[in-house]
């Protein structure tokens, strides 16, 4: 029997409980949420009324985890809505509804005797041959299920999600001894291709893989930081992007994950380790355990390395000065190392010349690297079985850009074996063994694929990923271009189907995009089955290159930009009238042009976390590339249903579709999931279908072409009936109000009125048929004219400067 997960259960309603339950619910799975019933009454309880008996009471804590994933910033939802998948109950009264799921997730509080007696009841309950897994972060799987049968250990695992569970990729999942093979292989592939998330199998060791190395490489920066004398605020300018860590560097970070919990993660390890020297790394420092002391937990207790206050300047973020135990204001770190390193783009470049230069910054940066570099070395083996496992666990978890192996290679294994024989290092196993085997580097590529050294067999093995991904990088060092230019490719990615992909800055739409895309439709129509549109950048689309758009219009080049739209315009209509089926797969920002790309494509395949919508207005314009012809034309789509909310009176129906969609363009919009991106409008349910795993995306776009390529046929050009100059005055009385109300500028009212012009025909009779063409003639004429007033330049020249629209 095909195991499937029709239903599921988590234990335990805190934070991460609730959210690892919404997030299954993202996924469409109706989850049980239970929790235990509160000892007494709280006020509010009291003041209504209630008893220790009422079924209110009794699942207060699950009905605040489902009410707090409403409020809660990042949404953990997709969309408001999944809350209804959830259902909430209590361990002494609803334990028996684990007979009815397929998958029961354990997520109480850290303490080995408290899950025991739990994963007691559980089995008292549980429908045998579902699986049962814990969401321990450190704990040991096998002394969790001491005491239980046979078969409930076969079906027995961890998995191990990070905070939050939405948004961070790493899923570690980890088999106990008697784990049976299939629950395993099942697991894996429930959390990839359901659940949205990079797998990584772990040994049960304490804290795993990410944990155990990330929080040995903060330990280590710690008694770096003071060693070398380092503040605080100096240690994260060295230890964020220029290592190749986020932004939040290691102190931000650890303000936001907050300190109990990391001292927590340190100590399971601390009291584990019997290496002195791992012993010693783990070991609580004096400052910290003053802060813990005085509740200086990072965000959630309002400071903790950082603090922000209240000053004549505004509000300022302030330093802890361990010292003293006493903020300061911050300080940039000023060393010569730190400024070379960042004179180069590339990180890897900025890595290797931080940890390589002389002074004190980089002797801090090399002890800290040495150390990782060491025991990420010495643990291969014992916390995982591949240095890929090990590296992808740390860029998934810790967002590192490179794991620990990909850094002994930036750094060149020679030099760094050299580097550490000179300081006195005993030299791991597995480096030895790869220089004995002639090799210089943990990776190498062959044919465009990526492979890493096997430290069992001593050869190199080809990076394991799933059947469904396709990478286009290996595909281009295998000759499968078709044709390139600096803006974009395609790409042949097999079986009939290329791949038009775009590789410019922020993938902003300029005459080479447009250019391929001419050709990618009439390349397909010509010789292949179907085309995908889709990217590895770090977003698919952010509309149009603004600064272009910017020159010329200072230029007042009005016939040149004129030409720019009407190409981009035709372009997006040439895909949407393909003979072949067209396939975009958006992810990240899809952004203004990015957006009227994908509304324009036959079926889209969407990452569930992209963020969709036209977001023109910001900068003083409307969308130009035929997103507001679309919106207009789907609301006029035989009779669409029309929303419970919204009132038609019996009357117009086309009118408050319209109205939503001039709300959504005038307001620019943006949907912050590919689920609340349908809901909005920009993309249809009957054309989508939501992929959650980034890695997926491309294949699942192919097989999507390949399934309606047979039957395929392009749409037929339509009319629709213009609301004309009573459905735009309708708007625009809105408009007037907000302008009257001062909600609005000036210029919002004007460009919202040309928004409100295009999506009802530009002031024609009612009724009258209205093409296509009309309406891009409509924007075309509307984004133009709005080049000619100065507040939009403004607004255009302050986004380019800031990054952040401006009101005026």
């Amino acid at each position: 029997m095909k195991r499937s997960v029709k239903k599921a259960a988590v234990l335990g309603a805190g934070v991460m409980g609730a959210a690892i339950a919404g997030h299954l619910a993202n996924v469409g799975i109706p989850t049980y949420l239970l929790d235990i019933v509160p000892p007494s009454l709280n006020p509010d309880e009291e003041k209504a009324g209630l008893t220790l008996e009422s079924p209110r009471v009794r699942n207060r804590f699950a009905v605040n985890g489902i009410s707090n994933l409403l409020k809660a910033r990042p949404a953990p939802l997709y969309v408001p809505e999944n809350a209804a998948l959830l259902t909430p109950g209590n361990f002494e009264d609803n334990m028996n509804w684990l007979s009815e799921c397929d998958l029961v997730i354990e997520a109480v509080v850290e303490r080995l005797d408290i899950k025991q007696t739990l994963f007691e009841k559980v089995e008292s309950n549980w429908k045998p041959g579902s699986i049962v897994a814990t969401n321990t972060s450190g704990l040991s799987i096998n002394k969790m299920i001491e005491g239980r049968s046979a078969e409930f250990k076969k079906h027995f695992i961890g998995m191990h999600f990070f905070n939050p569970p939405r948004y961070m990729r790493l899923l570690e999942v980890i088999p106990a001894r008697e784990t049976l093979p299939e629950v395993l292989e099942f697991t894996v592939d429930f959390g990839e291709r359901v659940l949205g998330k990079g797998v990584v199998v772990c040994k049960d060791t304490p804290n795993f893989v990410a944990n155990r190395i990330g929080v040995y490489s903060m330990c280590a920066t710690i008694k770096a930081m003071q060693e070398f004398g380092l503040g605080v605020d100096e240690v994260d300018d060295l230890t964020g992007p220029v290592m190749g860590h986020p932004k939040s560097a290691s102190f931000r970070t650890l303000d936001m994950v907050g300190l109990d919990v990391m001292m927590h993660v340190a100590k399971t390890v601390y009291d584990f380790a019997e290496d002195p020297k791992e012993k010693a790394v783990f070991e609580a420092v004096p400052f910290l355990q003053k802060m813990l002391e005085n509740k200086w937990l990072g965000d959630k207790t309002g400071q903790g390395f950082y603090k922000k206050v209240k000053s004549d300047k505004g509000r300022e973020i302030l330093v802890l000065d361990y010292n003293t135990m006493e903020y300061r204001p911050k300080a940039k770190a000023n060393f010569g190392s730190l400024s070379t390193a960042k004179m180069s783009k590339k990180t890897e470049k900025q890595f290797k010349a931080l940890v390589t230069g002389s002074d004190k910054a980089a002797q801090f940066a090399w002890k800290v690297t040495k150390q990782q570099l060491l025991y990420a070395a010495n643990l291969l083996g014992v916390i995982a079985d591949d240095i890929q496992s090990i590296d992808q666990a740390m860029k998934w978890g810790f967002n590192w850009e490179f794991g620990p192996f990909e850094a002994w290679d930036i750094l060149g294994v020679p030099a760094v074996v050299d580097r550490l024989k000179a300081e006195g290092e005993t030299i791991p196993k597995v480096v030895e063994d790869l220089l004995a085997s002639g090799r210089t580097s943990f990776y190498e590529k062959k044919d465009g694929v990526r492979q890493f050294f096997d430290w069992k067999t001593k050869s190199d093995v080809q990076e394991k990923f799933g059947d469904n991904v396709i990478f286009l990088a290996p595909l281009k060092e295998q000759n499968k271009v078709i044709k390139s230019n600096d803006g974009a490719s395609l790409i042949d990615i097999g079986d009939g189907v290329v791949c038009l992909e775009f590789h410019c800055k922020a993938n902003a739409i300029g005459s080479d995009i447009v250019e391929m895309m001419n050709f990618s439709v009439k390349e397909v129509e010509k010789n292949y089955e179907g085309l995908v549109i889709a990217n590895y950048g770090q977003h698919f689309s952010v509309g149009a290159n603004l600064m272009l758009v910017m020159m010329y219009a200072e230029a007042q080049e009005w016939d040149e930009l004129d030409l720019m739209v009407r190409e981009f315009q035709n372009a997006n209509m040439r895909l949407k009238y393909c003979k072949k089926p067209v396939v975009a797969a958006p992810h990240s920002m899809a952004l203004g042009g990015g957006c009227e790309i994908v509304m324009h494509s036959h079926r889209v395949a969407a990452y569930a976390e992209s963020y969709i919508g036209l977001v023109e207005v910001g900068v003083g314009l409307v969308p130009g590339g035929g997103g507001v012809k679309e919106l207009a034309f789907r609301a006029a789509e035989t009779d669409p249903p029309v929303p419970a909310n919204v009132k038609t009176g019996g009357t117009n129906t086309v009118q408050p579709m319209i109205n939503r969609a001039f709300e959504h363009i005038a307001t620019a919009r943006v949907a912050t999931s590919a689920p609340e991106a349908i809901s909005l409008g920009f993309i249809r349910d009957c054309d989508t279908k939501v992929i959650t795993n980034r890695d997926h995306l491309i294949g699942e776009a192919k097989k999507m072409v390949l399934d309606i390529a047979p039957e395929f046929k392009p749409p037929v050009p339509k009319t629709i009936k213009a609301l004309g100059a009573p459905g735009q005055a309708a708007i625009e009385v809105g408009v007037k109000t907000m302008l009257w109300g001062r909600y609005i500028s000036e210029h919002d009212a004007l460009i919202a009125c040309k928004v409100a012009g295009i999506l009802t025909g530009g002031g024609v009779t009612p009724g009258t048929p209205v093409t296509e063409q009309n309406l891009l003639d409509l924007e075309r004429e509307a984004f133009l004219s709005l080049l000619g007033e100065q507040k939009t330049i403004d607004r255009i020249r302050h986004m380019l400067i800031t990054n952040k629209p401006l009101r005026n």
